[in-house]
């Protein structure tokens, strides 16, 4: 990974380990996360997940943007938030169900890293012969750490949501409701 996309992603997840104990635990949580993503491409209007599908991935961007939606019967799905270059996208895979609350399309050409959320979760499926860097089950520190990630992002699209519909259906909005 390029050092600048490392730097770009601090606000994605941040490094909350003493400097000491980095050394021995495998590095940062962004690097310990990393280990276990891959680079994924998406064109310009691909769908990467809709509201109600099952949630095993999530995302950090690395270029372009997409668009976060809500279904609304009998209406155009709203766009919530548009995320960009740095940002989670997905939180409904750390959380049981397990089911997409939103939906997301891309609105430009997009790059990202993608994680399998089992991986994450459980330090990856049964006969798997991948290591457990990144499993937050398995590793109480780093399970902290990207809960309250997830968390601060969960609380952010919550709040952006509610504000957006607000908007457009509210009794003085400007989406014509």
């Amino acid at each position: 990974m390029p050092p600048s996309i490392a730097l770009r992603m601090n606000h994605a997840l941040p490094a909350e380990r003493p400097q000491s104990r980095r050394r021995s635990t495998g590095g940062t949580p962004i690097d310990r996360l990393l280990r276990v993503g891959r680079e994924v491409r998406f064109a310009q209007g691909a769908r990467l997940f809709d509201e109600g599908g099952h949630a095993d991935r999530f995302w950090i961007v690395r270029d372009g943007t997409l668009a976060l939606d809500l279904h609304v019967p009998g209406r155009r799905a709203p766009v919530v938030e548009t995320l960009g270059v740095g940002d989670l996208v997905g939180w409904s895979w750390l959380y049981e169900p397990y089911v997409w609350q939103f939906g997301a399309e891309a609105v430009t050409p997009l790059r990202a890293y993608e994680f399998d959320a089992v991986a994450v979760r459980h330090g990856g499926p049964p006969g798997r012969a991948k290591p457990r860097v990144g499993a937050c089950l398995h590793d109480a520190e780093f399970g902290r750490v990207v809960e309250h990630w997830v968390g601060r992002v969960l609380a952010h699209r919550l709040r952006a949501a509610r504000t957006r519909l607000l908007d457009l259906y509210g009794p003085y909005a400007s989406g014509g409701a």
